[in-house]
């Protein structure tokens, strides 16, 4: 079965510079679940949700098909990591209680993973799909990002991705769907954290395959002029957009 392989090139500053979801998203999802007892983490890539997972439930399966994001993953007692892709888990029938998948929906064949879901949740099992947009620093500093997010870059967006930007609210969405709350993933960044992180974007990568240069190097030198120190740290903001929904008997 062959993926849509952005990352695999990237995987230690994926997992280095990629946003930690906050501590609020992992509660809601434990008080909305049937049970705490297992979780899949579909699209784990280096286990950014499943170690957030993984102080509230018991087992969480994470998977991912490329094998280098799951050797840079985060180890976690309760973390299991296997490489495998999102529509064909390998899980057994009717295993877990919740299915989650963290800024990874929009790489997935949704229909297959949508069977794949009924297949493996307990009755009454949550999946829970979520994606953040663009960071927010100030407004001098965003706007330079944004430029380089949708012009320079632009083109190499990977169309897969457009869902992200509609916040996954277009996508059909085939479960027993209730509300979730405004999560906003916060931390604070360096210069470095930013540049690090821009360059894991699949666009940067495109761009620089194409190009043989890396344009990330130029945005720093803009974004220099608004950012004061370099190694000062800046309060960062992604907002969070979630899908939720639950399955009823088991199918």
């Amino acid at each position: 079965m062959t993926f849509l392989d952005y990352f695999s090139g990237v995987s230690a500053a994926y997992a280095t510079f990629r946003p930690r979801y906050p501590d609020a998203l992992f509660d809601f999802l434990a008080s909305v679940a049937p049970a705490r007892d297992a979780v899949w983490d579909a699209g784990t890539g280096s286990g950014q949700a499943a170690t957030g997972l993984a102080r509230l439930f018991n087992h969480i399966i994470a998977t991912d098909a490329s094998a280098n994001q799951i050797e840079q993953a985060t180890p976690h007692p309760r973390i299991e990591y296997r490489v495998a892709p999102a529509e064909a888990s390998g899980l057994q029938d009717h295993s877990v209680d919740l299915v989650t998948a963290a800024q990874a929906l929009h790489w997935f064949d949704r229909p297959r993973f949508w069977n794949e879901v009924r297949r493996v949740l307990r009755p009454h099992g949550v999946l829970a799909v979520w994606t953040y947009v663009l960071f927010e620093i100030d407004p001098e500093i965003d706007a330079v990002v944004r430029r380089f997010y949708s012009g320079i870059v632009g083109p190499y967006w990977p169309p897969e991705r457009r869902i992200t930007e509609e916040r996954y609210r277009t996508i059909e969405f085939p479960f027993d769907e209730f509300t979730a709350p405004d999560f906003v993933i916060e931390q604070r960044v360096t210069l470095d954290d930013v540049a690090g992180y821009i360059r894991t974007w699949s666009a940067t990568r495109a761009f620089i395959k194409h190009h043989r240069l890396d344009p990330v190097d130029d945005l720093v030198r803009e974004l220099a002029r608004a950012w004061g120190a370099p190694h000062q740290s800046r309060p960062a903001r992604w907002p969070v957009a979630m899908r939720i929904g639950r399955i009823g008997r088991v199918e």
